[in-house]
Formats: structure tokens, C-alpha cells, sequence
């Protein structure tokens, strides 16, 4: 494997990382309720899309440091998953 397709899987799975990172930090700090209580919350109130959008904002954090560190592949890896979160998310609220 190549160093140019390399630099962009370490980015997306740092992205999915910061993403998942985003969701717990969202599901156990900032709600008022419990995490199992918030995770049904969100089940029963469809609310998966505004959840997952809330998640993503680590990601910014995640592309300014790549770019900053000029590792630019990386930062592309984030930004190709910060669009398929974003496109998911809009999938998810049309239906």
C-alpha cells in the first residue's frame, strides 16, 4: 500500500475515532439524562441525523491539526469521511 493511500485510512479512521469520540462525549457529559436513557431517547425521537451531525465537530479539530501539520492526505481522509457523515446525516433526515 502506497504512502498516499495510507495517509488517507489512518485520516478517515482517525475522523470515524474522533466521531465515535463525539458521540460518547455528546451521550455521557452533555445530556441531562443517562446514557442508556439518551440512546433511547434517540431511538424513540428519530433524532440519529441531528445526533450524528453533533458528533462530527471533532473532525474540525481533527482537519486543522493535519493541516496544520501539513499532512495533507490525512486531513483529506477526514474530510471524505466528514462528507459521508454529512451526506448519511441528510439521508436520515429526508426518510
Amino acid at each position: 500500500m502506497g504512502t498516499l493511500k495510507k495517509d488517507i485510512l489512518i485520516g478517515i479512521l482517525v475522523s470515524l475515532f474522533a466521531t465515535f469520540g463525539g458521540i460518547f462525549l455528546y451521550l455521557e457529559y452533555f445530556s441531562k439524562y443517562g446514557f442508556y436513557e439518551t440512546i433511547e431517547l434517540i431511538q424513540n425521537g428519530k433524532l440519529y441525523g441531528k445526533v450524528l451531525s453533533l458528533a462530527a465537530i471533532p473532525n474540525l479539530f481533527v482537519f486543522f491539526i493535519f493541516i496544520k501539520k501539513k499532512q495533507d492526505y490525512k486531513a483529506k481522509g477526514v474530510l471524505l469521511t466528514t462528507i459521508l457523515i454529512a451526506l448519511t446525516t441528510l439521508i436520515l433526515k429526508l426518510f
